[in-house]
């Protein structure tokens, strides 16, 4: 009796092991899953307000590999404009549209799961960083960045931040939302 291996393509064999979306972020190594969060608020395009369903427990989150653009004229909406060579108004503007993108894929009340690398865990500004599964199944960091509502950043480095860069590519060469007023962002 002989053998037969088969072999299949990377694409077949995330396909086949799961349904699931976002299996590849329970894949990373040491990751932490943390269940039974919701979603209380929505502050921008990449932060979260959110409360552990059993302790009441509360954390601002903001999500792991990407940058949306700000809301309130700021510093960092500043050194955006120099960076972008577009102005403040058109900047805020977006940064508007992100945040509303945000409210209607994960509105206040979403029943969320965090999953956090326990070697980055915390941002500059002492907020948990996270990537955010939602109950479709689909990463929201993963989603604002393929629709064009942010860019990849490595302000925090994140294990996905390869695949980050890539999506914001795409959308980049696809002129999507924000890359079809701006070039760079």
């Amino acid at each position: 009796m002989k053998y037969n291996a088969i072999s299949v393509s990377l694409n077949e064999m995330e396909g086949s092991t799961t349904g699931n979306p976002s299996a590849k972020y329970f894949q990373i190594k040491n990751i932490h899953v943390q269940p039974f969060w919701i979603v209380e608020e929505v502050l921008d395009g990449d932060s979260l307000k959110v409360k552990q369903e059993f302790t009441q427990q509360r954390r601002e989150i903001r999500l792991y590999g990407l940058d949306a653009p700000e809301v309130h004229l700021s510093r960092k909406m500043r050194e955006d404009e120099a960076k972008s060579g577009a102005p403040a108004s058109i900047l805020q503007n977006l940064g508007l549209q992100s945040l509303d993108y945000v409210l209607n894929v994960c509105p206040p009340g979403t029943r969320i799961t965090l999953l956090t690398e326990p070697k980055n865990r915390t941002d500059f500004w002492l907020r948990d960083l996270a990537y955010v599964i939602l109950p479709s199944g689909e990463c929201l960091n993963e989603l604002i960045l393929l629709n064009g509502w942010a860019k990849a950043a490595n302000s925090y480095f994140c294990a996905q931040l390869p695949y980050f860069q890539y999506i914001c590519f795409q959308a980049q060469k696809q002129k999507k939302v924000i890359y079809s007023f701006i070039e760079h962002f």
